[in-house]
């Protein structure tokens, strides 16, 4: 009987420990797969994820999309000038599902 119940006990401690992995691993894949929204995007960034990305982030956004929209990287002046663009547009008159790229921009 002693053996059976710590058989049994290291299969339980076992089995918690594969489901924390499994877990800590799901938890992992969700935190990167939701951390690519504004910046991986470009002009196709929604307005929802734009305004909710720090300031890093929107301007990595607006630069793909320029950069997208040119073939060329854009002047920092031209990227700050868009950025405060899209942001005014997705706190207006842009919808959350709005892309950044239907705001007006040069």
């Amino acid at each position: 009987m002693a053996v059976t119940a710590n058989v049994q006990e290291e299969l339980a401690v076992k089995s918690t420990r594969v489901m924390t992995g499994i877990a800590a691993g799901s938890l992992a894949l969700g935190v990167l797969l939701s951390g690519c929204g504004a910046k991986a995007e470009g002009g196709d960034t929604s307005c929802k994820d734009f305004l909710a990305a720090n300031d890093s982030d929107q301007q990595t956004a607006v630069t793909k999309m320029l950069k997208d929209e040119k073939g060329s990287d854009p002047a920092q002046l031209e990227v700050t000038g868009t950025k405060l663009s899209v942001q005014t547009f997705c706190q207006t008159s842009g919808k959350q599902d709005s892309k950044i790229k239907e705001a007006p921009h040069l």
